[in-house]
């Protein structure tokens, strides 16, 4: 199977000489990944009611001892302790 091709990054000389450009005003400024793109208004509504609905329909859904379990297993990876992995979660 053939391997993919390397991903290409500008060489730091290429860098350099671009970031001088647009402090000379050469060129214009290029802009960060996340202001590229606008995102679209009504998909960040749907996402967030999606968010802020899913997480107590979850806890609903458990019991809870499996609440329990996932609570001690997030608090151990928060605090660096080792635990054994409990049956069921």
């Amino acid at each position: 199977m053939p391997k993919k091709p390397a991903k290409l990054r500008p060489d730091v000389a290429e860098t350099a000489f671009r970031v001088m450009q647009e402090a000379t005003g050469q060129v214009p400024k290029s802009l960060p990944p996340s202001e590229r793109a606008e995102k679209n208004p009504d998909a960040v509504e749907r996402g967030q009611k999606g968010g802020k609905k899913g997480g107590k329909a979850r806890a609903g859904k458990l019991s809870s001892g499996d609440r329990s379990a996932i609570a001690k297993k997030a608090a151990a990876t928060r605090w660096g302790q080792r635990t054994k992995p409990t049956e069921g979660a």
